[in-house]
């Protein structure tokens, strides 16, 4: 890889601005200062420093944020704020994109990463990747909703959904659940419960796979991945 891309993808500047800093001769490969910005590097094998300061490349960027309601997953939209407009410039130079979608008043865990190999395993309806939602619903949830979303619901379109489990935390004229769902449909749990003659008013993703959203992050925030976080989910796809 050329030391001007390599600096440009971590948000150094542009290929310009990196042309510049490379003529300060602040940086360095090995202990030699470096003016090129044709030189080839190897990111793995390689130690480059700006000002002494060792510089850590990566390829691939995986963050978990809280997503907040009023945005949408998308990486770009003309009219809706996107999940994306919540990043900092150190983030957005790898350009990631959200992993799945949450309608834009769902809240919680959204997966965002560059990693398209690992997105198409979590998003593939073959892997079965388990989704867990915390749902407040307007209706009384009882053991009747729990058999028939166990069996599978037919939705509004004649899909027959694969089973799902319903969990009731509290049942009562507005009801408390956590759903379990391995399927990705447009407004599935939603659509799942409008079948059922019920309404959701309140929806958070609380878990995709292994991981877990992190009940520290408030909404709007964001953390990088653990590196173990990251292998587990590879492991598990």
């Amino acid at each position: 890889m050329r030391i001007d891309k390599m600096l440009a993808n971590l948000g150094y500047g542009s290929r310009k601005e990196v042309k510049k800093l490379l003529k300060e001769g602040i940086v360095k490969v090995n202990d030699s200062i470096v003016k090129d910005g044709k030189q080839h590097v190897d990111p793995n094998k390689d130690v480059v420093t700006l000002l002494g300061d060792v510089i850590e490349y990566k390829e691939f960027i995986y963050l978990m944020m809280n997503k907040p309601p009023g945005f949408i997953s998308a990486t770009e939209d003309a009219v809706e704020d996107t999940v994306i407009d919540l990043l900092q410039p150190e983030e957005l130079v790898f350009q990631p994109f959200p992993v799945g979608r949450l309608d834009k008043d769902t809240e919680g865990l959204l997966l965002l990463t560059n990693d398209g190999q690992l997105a198409h395993k979590l998003l593939a309806p073959k892997k079965n990747v388990p989704k867990t939602y915390y749902a407040i619903i307007d209706g009384e949830v009882n053991s009747t909703d729990v058999n028939a979303f166990n069996k599978g619901v037919v939705l509004d379109d004649g899909y027959k959904t694969k089973p799902g489990k319903l969990t009731i935390i509290k049942s009562g004229v507005r009801s408390e659940i956590e759903l379990t769902i391995t399927e990705g449909k447009f407004h599935q749990v939603k659509r799942m419960f409008q079948a059922v003659g019920k309404r959701v008013i309140y929806l958070k993703r609380l878990s995709m796979c292994s991981l877990k959203l992190d009940d520290t992050l408030l909404l709007g925030e964001y953390r990088e991945l653990t590196d173990q976080e990251v292998k587990m989910l590879n492991q598990q796809v």
